[in-house]
């Protein structure tokens, strides 16, 4: 009893240090541990030996990745557009080239786990099966997104390859409703999740500004309008988690982080869809509707719930970073009024108070969550310290608020 108290003082006094520092040097602190934290490399399962890269690891020798920052996974995608981003506007190299370092390290060596595990195991059992199996959505959405913006600094062919060979599987091969919807094999078949709105149209968006072929906007703009014929509840004026195609119904839970990838999906396509596209203002109404929405279940601390519309639900910082962040980047887009923007400023002040730590590690993220027809399972989900589904909309929040600090000035 006596240690939890403790800690709670400590986390309150240091969180006190944090909301008294200046925002830039709040996110930089914030990036700077992720990059602390981040070793790209292996370690063996059995005896933690670390490996610099996969040619020296033995055959026969199980590894993981030396950190979870290493992988090959949507969180790495979102994480490597937020670090770019962060490094674009404080003109930062060391920003700008931390997702370059991730992403070329992949392609350094993936071919040694390819040619070893791809017809003996489940792709995630090892590294980088993500990478050349793109059995999800997961496994190459986003990080193909994230290939997108460092292949326009950095112009390596094998990139473009691999996000045209993407986009291809993306478009032909992905399991579809009648409609054109994505969906999952898994819980039920043909099963529609809101996550995968992030897993598919920011990259459809950055392969139509950079291919200039409006096929790829067309189906990313059919993706957000289709969701949210799906999982939009009038009533509460949230996003519900899941629809059965099979049952021709939704999930239970209002899920936020789920909510949060919706929003941060438009946003990605209003970035990228050309200025005067027919549907570009339709897209703005969904987005300030969803917004509107949001701002109704923000707490007394200035976050969100990890279920939006059950307050004895725990408070989740992924969420929380998700709203600010696409909040305040609406405002300072002029997509929704100004007024509008202190619920961003407010949540980032929230997340700075209670659930940013002396080191600029963020704790009460979520960890990857699935679907289950059981509102328990969501309020039961386990939570991590800089855990990495949450790092990327925290610096992406970060760099927002910045920006409209500065247009205040």
């Amino acid at each position: 009893m006596m240690s939890k108290m403790l800690y709670s003082l400590l986390f309150f006094a240091f969180s006190a240090v944090v909301h008294a520092q200046t925002n830039e040097a709040v996110v930089r602190k914030i990036a700077d541990q992720i990059i602390k934290e981040t070793k790209l490399g292996f370690e063996g399962v059995n005896d933690k030996k670390a490996y610099q890269s996969a040619k020296d690891v033995p055959e026969g020798v199980p590894v993981k990745y030396a950190t979870p920052y290493t992988g090959w996974h949507y969180t790495h995608g979102v994480l490597n557009i937020a670090m770019l981003n962060l490094g674009n506007y404080l003109n930062e190299q060391k920003y700008k080239e931390y997702p370059a370092r991730h992403i070329q390290f992949g392609f350094d060596n993936y071919k040694v786990f390819e040619q070893r595990f791809k017809h003996e195991v489940k792709h995630y059992t090892y590294p980088y099966g993500e990478f050349f199996t793109m059995d999800e959505l997961d496994d190459f959405g986003a990080m193909s997104a994230s290939i997108i913006d460092v292949y326009n600094h950095v112009k390596q062919p094998e990139y473009k390859a691999y996000v045209e060979r993407a986009a291809k599987h993306l478009t032909q091969d992905r399991a579809r409703l009648k409609d054109g919807t994505f969906v999952r094999a898994f819980p039920h078949e043909m099963t529609l999740w809101a996550d995968d709105l992030y897993m598919s149209v920011p990259f459809l968006a950055r392969m139509g500004k950079m291919t200039g072929e409006a096929k790829y906007f067309s189906d990313a703009i059919r993706q957000v309008v289709n969701f949210n014929k799906y999982l939009w509840d009038a009533e509460k004026e949230i996003y519900w988690h899941t629809w059965y195609s099979d049952l021709k119904r939704n999930g239970v839970a209002h899920w936020g982080r789920c909510n949060g990838w919706i929003m941060l999906a438009t946003i990605h396509l209003l970035d990228h869809l050309p200025a005067r596209h027919q549907q570009r203002q339709h897209l703005v109404d969904l987005l300030e509707r969803q917004i509107i929405g949001i701002a109704r279940y923000q707490s007394a601390e200035g976050l969100w719930h990890q279920v939006l519309d059950k307050t004895d639900s725990y408070l989740e910082s992924s969420c929380s970073a998700m709203f600010v962040y696409g909040i305040a980047h609406a405002v300072n887009e002029g997509w929704i009024d100004a007024r509008y923007a202190s619920i961003a400023t407010i949540g980032w002040e929230g997340l700075k108070k209670h659930k940013i730590n002396e080191l600029g590690q963020l704790k009460d993220i979520c960890v990857g969550t699935g679907i289950q027809e059981n509102l328990v399972f969501y309020y039961n989900r386990p939570v991590g310290l800089n855990e990495k589904h949450g790092t990327g909309p925290l610096l992406d929040a970060g760099v927002e608020i910045l920006k409209l600090e500065r247009s205040k000035k």
